[in-house]
């Protein structure tokens, strides 16, 4: 390694998360990259974020193929020959996710951290820093006799040997003219799969290209790919599907089985990424965990009159079932706050949390997703379908943060919408408690000694039997059924 050799490390995201996995990398060995330009994907916490490089100079080594996991502090990437490193920095970059985190600076020859007395520069759009916010453009350098590291990733063409290439390709995200500011993974993804190229794409007031920026330069254009399609998987390019016979990460291998069924293959499908991570954390749950389950049926008629009343009332609002139903359980960890709670097996005691971190299930693009309302315990129905609705959209759009997904003491899960009435669903761990609601649907329920048809629904509700007892939970459950039955019970503590 040469005396002017920089590694930066696996830099903490924040959260109190310990490890990431890498998902892609976007340069290879020889590549000359600039400072805040961002080298490579990770996934932590069903979070993907974009990891900038506080370096300049060119890529000497990449520590680590995709696929692998990696713990904060690990090295990720040498640079060589770079002088980015006392360069100022801002730490309002586009890669930042809202998590706060260090730079870790390397002296290689001392075989210990940099020891001196200045505080270390935060990394670049996860710290405050100093400065104008500032991309410094990478320029590409590859020789004919340059060996990418992951040998599955598409070859650029080659250059003659030595020559360095001044004009990048022009690619989504490439500097062709202008620079080209875009702080969504998302946006970069599908101007990718769309065939758009950004810097023909016209931002917002902010200058920040964004989504719906992206899709009005997709509807001005009508032969752009984007339409329902996918960008054809031959063209090289970052974000591209890759054929089902090129071997890499996340693919299925399947073969032909003699005297198997017409039309089923066997397969064989690698755990990692969002996967791995919901089978560690659903392992550690069934493996901690004694869990038991109670259920009721409820009629929710009155639930649903309250709905139409607020929306008719303040259609600004936007209150839905969800905010109604994420209320009540609010009010019933206020009067059984053992169900807000955790276990620390460590230190042998039951931790009753002093904050409502409301979280629940919400459907995105890396599959279920679990987005935490943090402090719901003081927003008032309002605020709460305010929070709901635009950590759902974030979901949906694939731009939630760590933070955002983690750090819940109590989940809601509305598994209606899948259209079953009931679940005995395992523990989000280390959480004690889950609520689950079922689809409300007509039903015949005896109302006031006369058979009626009426919205019903099924409640159930599991809890950690080492935080409390069966009457605890009872307890719980039976106040949440009669909120639902009779919303104006909530009044009663308000």
């Amino acid at each position: 390694m040469s005396a002017t050799d920089q590694v930066f490390r696996l830099p903490d995201l924040g959260e109190g998360l310990t490890e990431a996995e890498i998902v892609s990398w976007h340069v290879a060995v020889g590549d000359e990259v600039g400072v805040d330009q961002e080298v490579v994907t990770v996934e932590t916490a069903k979070a993907a974020v974009d990891v900038p490089c506080p370096f300049a100079g060119a890529v000497a080594e990449l520590h680590a193929e995709p696929g692998t996991v990696l713990e904060v502090g690990a090295p990720l990437i040498t640079i060589a020959g770079g002088d980015g490193a006392g360069m100022p920095v801002n730490g309002a970059s586009s890669a930042g996710a809202g998590a706060a985190g260090e730079q870790y600076r390397e002296e290689e020859r001392a075989g210990a951290k940099a020891a001196d007395d200045s505080p270390e520069r935060p990394l670049i759009g996860y710290g405050a820093g100093d400065g104008p916010a500032r991309r410094s453009g990478g320029r590409r350098r590859r020789t004919a006799t340059t060996t990418p590291t992951n040998p599955t990733a598409p070859l650029s063409p080659p250059t003659t040997s030595g020559a360095r290439e001044t004009t990048p390709p022009t690619t989504s995200g490439a500097r062709t003219g202008r620079a080209v500011r875009v702080i969504s993974p998302l946006v970069r993804r599908l101007a990718q799969e769309w065939g758009i190229d950004l810097t023909t794409v016209t931002p917002g007031p902010t200058g920040v290209i964004r989504r719906k920026d992206l899709e009005a330069a997709r509807d001005r254009a009508p032969d752009v790919v984007g339409r329902g399609e996918k960008r054809a998987p031959d063209v090289p390019g970052r974000g591209e599907k890759r054929a089902p016979d090129v071997p890499g990460r996340g693919e299925k291998r399947a073969h032909d089985v003699p005297g198997q069924a017409k039309g089923l293959r066997e397969e064989r499908v690698p755990i990692q990424g969002v996967q791995r991570l919901m089978v560690e954390r659903l392992s550690t749950s069934r493996r901690e965990i004694p869990d038991a389950t109670t259920w009721v049926d409820v009629d929710a008629t009155r639930l649903m009159k309250a709905k139409d009343r607020l929306k008719a009332a303040r259609p600004d609002a936007g209150i839905g079932v969800l905010p109604l139903l994420a209320r009540i359980a609010v009010a019933g960890l206020t009067a059984y706050p053992a169900l807000n709670s955790s276990v620390d097996l460590d230190a042998g005691e039951i931790v009753r949390h002093g904050a409502v971190n409301l979280g629940f299930a919400a459907q995105s693009p890396r599959g279920l997703v679990v987005p935490v309302v943090h402090g719901a315990q003081a927003m008032t129905t309002a605020e709460l379908a305010a929070a709901l609705r635009e950590l759902t959209e974030r979901a949906r759009e694939g731009r939630l943060s760590p933070a955002e997904l983690t750090g819940g003491t109590f989940t809601l899960n509305n598994y209606g919408v899948f259209g079953v009435d009931g679940s005995t669903p395992i523990i989000n761990h280390p959480e004690a408690a889950m609520l689950g609601v079922g689809r409300i649907v007509d039903k015949p329920w005896v109302h006031k000694g006369r058979l009626k048809v009426r919205k019903v629904t099924q409640l159930s509700f599991t809890f950690d039997h080492r935080v409390c007892d069966g009457g605890t939970a009872g307890g719980f459950l039976r106040f949440v059924a009669d909120c639902v039955e009779d919303p104006g019970v909530l009044l009663a503590d308000l």
